[in-house]
């Protein structure tokens, strides 16, 4: 794995060297004199598009009232976003041209194999990186320089295993994995071993691939095992072709999935809520929480861009606070004073408060979300055990 990533990286430094400037999207003023350059890569066309601009909404929020209150110790901070279309080489290709540039701290990106690609090639710059969404536990694994705001895959499938026992009195589930995709798979194994741990028996896991739209041989076989709940941890664009195809099936069983359902409500057309009604998945936050202080946040939210923030929004907004709060308590301006702030914080953000680990993942509840009638609902918070 690390022989790739060297080969990638050094591939993305040549293409750095040749490249122009036409790839940048949504890019401010270069810091100049006293100011703050904060570089960030997100996916802002292609398939993951839309959850790279909640990401960059939130970021952008966050920023505009740091600098309104007068920045970071004063100086004023500048963004650069660059456009990476959830692709792992154009993800280093950024990271290499942001660091050139000044960047004193890069955020991003969305999901979980170009975040892993970014947090390798950070590691001898020793530069702070943080990756709002990227679940996948590998990414900051041995990484002093390297955090997520997010909680992981691993962590994720604890979680719904917990709530199915506790709250949903499963005695049997059923697995539905995207076997291309270390997000589905890394939910979907710990989910497996928690769920056997806990006394559910787990009666039937199928596989797919990342291009499959046809799921009839898997969902035929898990409905013949009739389980209590089905486990399908993927991204909503593949949740809204397996879920009608589930029910056609004749599944009858409650379905789980991890944060990645959040946005399924915009991609299934209203006549198909009815297959998903009373599903759960896990989230980092809600927008019923009565916290003030996220209520807040969604009050400008909306009031910014027009709509409701998402997750994926809070989680921008609060890895721009976590860097503001770490570069503020740091000894210095060194990369390893920053990097040793951030790890130390006591944190308390919209997505909620924590500390972070040994792997700097952060330890919080996650809020399970209920569909209910065309709305996400709040239903209840998990802790780990």
């Amino acid at each position: 794995m690390k022989k790739k990533f060297i080969a990638i990286v050094a591939i993305a430094s040549v293409v750095f060297a040749a490249c122009g400037r036409n790839d940048k999207a949504n890019s401010t003023t270069k810091a100049e004199g006293d100011a703050l350059l904060i570089g960030s890569t997100f996916p802002l066309t292609g398939q993951y598009s839309n959850y790279g601009t909640s990401t960059v909404n939130g970021i952008k929020m966050a920023v505009d009232e740091i600098n309104a209150e007068g920045g970071i110790k004063g100086k004023e901070i500048h963004l650069e976003f660059l456009d990476d279309k959830g692709e792992l080489t154009d993800s280093v290709t950024n990271y290499h041209r942001l660091v050139q540039e000044g960047s004193q701290a890069i955020i991003g990106t969305n999901t979980s194999t170009p975040s892993l690609a970014i947090a390798e090639a950070s590691v001898a710059d020793k530069i702070p990186v943080i990756t709002p969404t990227g679940t996948e536990e590998s990414i900051t694994k041995d990484k002093d320089n390297v955090f997520r705001a997010c909680f992981t895959n691993p962590y994720q499938g604890d979680l719904l295993a917990i709530f199915a026992k506790d709250k949903l009195d499963a005695k049997t589930a059923a697995i539905l994995v995207n076997s291309a995709s270390d997000y589905s798979t890394g939910i979907a194994d710990a989910f497996e071993k928690k769920a056997e741990e806990l006394g559910i028996d787990v009666v039937a896991r199928e596989a797919y691939g990342e291009n499959d739209t046809d799921f009839k041989a898997q969902l035929t076989s898990i409905a013949r095992k009739n389980p209590d709940i089905l486990l399908i941890p993927d991204y909503y664009e593949k949740l809204a072709l397996i879920t009608p195809q589930a029910r056609d099936a004749n599944i009858k069983a409650v379905f789980l999935g991890g944060d990645g359902w959040d946005g399924i409500l915009k991609t299934m057309d209203p006549s198909n809520y009815d297959v998903i009604q009373n599903s759960y998945f896990t989230n980092h936050f809600s927008i019923e929480d009565t916290d003030p202080k996220v209520q807040e946040f969604i009050k400008n939210y909306k009031e910014k861009y027009g709509e409701e923030p998402t997750a994926f929004s809070a989680l921008g907004y609060d890895t721009v606070y976590i860097l503001k709060q770490g570069f503020e308590k740091a000894a210095s301006d060194s990369n390893e004073d920053r990097n040793a702030a951030i790890k130390s914080l006591d944190f308390k953000g919209i997505t909620g408060a924590f500390k972070f680990d040994e792997n700097n993942n952060p330890q919080k509840a996650a809020s399970i979300m209920k569909i209910d009638n065309g709305a996400y609902r709040f239903d209840s918070t998990i802790n780990p055990r």
